[in-house]
């Protein structure tokens, strides 16, 4: 493949991931905008406090989907599993800092959870396993997030360790998205789901 191509894949990757789809879900909506209410975080989780389910369900549909079409172009244009991976990762980068919207994005949970599924749909089952599991245990979506992608770089050694490197940058980026939730979880304010007492930080 040559250089050219190889580049504007990446480009076109993050382009793609700096659309940000809870701020175009709430604009067709007429919802107000998710980065001036609640916790002012353009994912998913704000969006259904600020707009419903509905709202949320096509946020969380268009983060995933963002990280996928990309991955499945060059898997069958069978370029190497590096460059594969970056480009997984330039989706997630874009929805983290898009390009779009002032370099002020979400914390990457379903873009890369789509990532992940387009990479190796088993080591995205496994990644959305832990992070309901999690959740299933204890309502903290943020701790089923840091959870979870502190364990996928493992399971990607394990099943497609090609793909390693890449989803271990992409967990290390997420996680250190989290670092206001993580503050919440150790002193033990993170907001439980279904809690109306506080406002929980995004995990989203």
């Amino acid at each position: 493949m040559s250089d050219f191509l190889a580049m504007t894949l990446l480009i076109t990757a993050y382009l793609l991931g700096s659309i940000c789809s809870a701020i175009v879900v709430c604009k067709a909506l007429g919802l107000a905008d998710p980065r001036t209410q609640g916790s002012q975080n353009p994912g998913a989780t704000n969006v259904l406090r600020i707009g419903g389910k509905k709202a949320a369900l096509l946020t969380l549909a268009g983060d995933m989907f963002k990280g996928v079409p990309l991955v499945l172009l060059a898997q069958h244009l069978n370029v190497t599993p590096d460059l594969i991976s970056a480009i997984g990762l330039a989706a997630f980068l874009g929805h983290l800092y898009p390009v779009f919207f002032k370099f002020e994005g979400g914390k990457g949970v379903a873009t890369a959870l789509g990532v992940l599924l387009a990479l190796h749909w088993p080591l995205g089952l496994a990644v959305i396993g832990i992070w309901l599991a999690v959740f299933a245990a204890f309502r903290i979506s943020s701790l089923g997030s840091i959870i979870a992608f502190t364990v996928a770089p493992v399971i990607a050694w394990t099943l497609v360790p090609s793909y390693m490197l890449g989803v271990m940058g992409m967990s290390v980026l997420l996680i250190a998205r989290h670092k206001n939730n993580i503050k919440a979880l150790l002193k033990g304010e993170e907001r439980k789901f279904g809690d109306k007492k506080s406002e929980q930080t995004e995990a989203d």
